[in-house]
């Protein structure tokens, strides 16, 4: 079985671990209700796609 002739330095592990880092998610505008959304995801708020309607959403009665 093969082995590591010598050990690697703290900075050469440092320099190969900071490419780990997160990148924060991009949002972008729906088109028909102007809400911020992931892209090429179902629109939360609308529940369009593509600008064709694909979820059903439930509109809340108000108590009178």
């Amino acid at each position: 079985m093969a082995n590591p002739k010598r050990r690697w330095s703290k900075a050469r592990t440092g320099k190969r671990r900071s490419q780990w880092k997160l990148s924060a998610p991009a949002f972008v505008e729906c088109p028909q209700c102007r809400s911020l959304t992931i892209p090429h995801r179902v629109c939360g708020e609308c529940g369009y796609y593509d600008k064709k309607q694909v979820i059903e959403k439930k509109v809340k009665k108000a108590k009178s």
